[in-house]
């Protein structure tokens, strides 16, 4: 065996006792994820922003975005409900390249495990108290899950984890909406599998733990594109293409019918400033079809305050490190025009 034990990680029980969540943060969490909730369930007819950096990377950085957020919030409360992306892992095709916060608290030092779930524990918690707006962040990992737990208004599994059965099962103990990305391939069943899978019960091993779970009815299908066998992107956004997942939805025993639309990555083609127009054509689709405004409660967009994208060390504040993003002037304008759609 190649693998080289470093140390022995303390459990999240003792982060959190460490790092506690104050009780003040624990009833505002609490309201949050009602509030979402009643969105998802289709009880309120607000609708959601999932909003932020690709990756978090810098703790300052995305406390003045989040705080940046909370501002906007202020002015489309009626309509719309922002939920911050913290994604403190970053999944990596090749496996090369900056894996998150969670593996490097510095991007420019080191791996340190310890240091990073300390890390996000801490600008999670900050995040909350200087904002008032519960996170959203990505499950990469369904082992570190409990690190956040207490602090997680949303959580997303990714196009290269949703078929995964650690991931689904884990899901389907989470008291909080969680999303499930189409794969890489764009197969729609493989992620209506997952939601399935996501919404009943299962027994399974847990941290060392034998679990049961009861199931999760606010797990939801997000649409994020494809890529095809000739590594070009394919969209999903689209009109037919939701009227598609609409069809399926209807022909499976689901709960809560949902779903929310990345518009990035593949359905951008990796070309950020596209979010803008998808952004504007998803609200169209919602507007002029009824079934449609029903099933999509949400977008995905990636932003942050200075546009593009720089290399680890570049050093510009507020600008990302991994995928490229919107810029805050474009995302406040585009929030605003969101709202109009509502």
């Amino acid at each position: 065996m190649s693998f080289e034990f470093i140390r022995k990680l303390p459990t999240p029980a003792e982060i959190k006792e460490e790092y506690p969540l104050p009780a003040g943060l624990a009833e505002l969490k609490k309201k949050k994820d009602e509030e979402i909730r009643d969105v998802i369930t289709g009880k309120s007819k607000k609708f959601l922003l999932i909003i932020g950096p690709c990756s978090a990377d810098n703790e300052d950085s995305v406390c003045d975005y989040v705080s940046r957020l909370a501002a906007m919030q202020d002015k489309v409360q009626d309509k719309i409900l922002l939920i911050p992306r913290i994604y403190t892992n970053k999944p990596r095709t090749t496996g090369e390249g900056y894996k998150g916060m969670v593996h490097q608290p510095d991007p420019e030092k080191k791996p340190d495990l310890l240091a990073g779930l300390i890390a996000i524990r801490k600008m999670h918690i900050r995040a909350m108290k200087e904002t008032g707006l519960t996170a959203a962040d990505e499950m990469l990992y369904p082992e570190n899950f409990r690190y956040l737990s207490d602090i997680l208004s949303y959580v997303a599994v990714g196009a290269r984890s949703v078929e995964d059965q650690q991931h689904r099962l884990t899901v389907s103990g989470f008291d909080v909406p969680a999303g499930m990305k189409n794969p890489t391939s764009g197969d729609l069943a493989v992620m209506l599998n997952s939601v399935y899978a996501a919404q009943h019960g299962h027994s399974f091993i847990y941290r060392g733990w034998e679990v049961n779970t009861s199931g999760n009815e606010l797990a939801h299908t997000i649409l994020r594109g494809a890529t095809n066998k000739h590594g070009q992107n394919i969209p999903n956004y689209h009109y037919e293409d939701i009227v598609h997942l609409l069809e399926m939805y209807d022909k499976m025993d689901l709960k809560n019918h949902a779903c929310i639309i990345d518009t990035n990555h593949s359905n951008s083609n990796k070309q950020f400033a596209q979010q803008i127009r998808i952004a504007k054509e998803i609200m169209h689709s919602r507007k002029v079809n009824p079934d449609i405004h029903s099933l999509v409660k949400g977008l995905m967009i990636e932003s942050y305050i200075e546009e593009g994208c720089q290399k680890v060390g570049g050093g510009v504040y507020g600008k990302s490190i991994t995928d490229p993003c919107l810029g805050w002037k474009d995302t406040e304008r585009l929030i605003c025009e969101i709202a109009e759609f509502e």
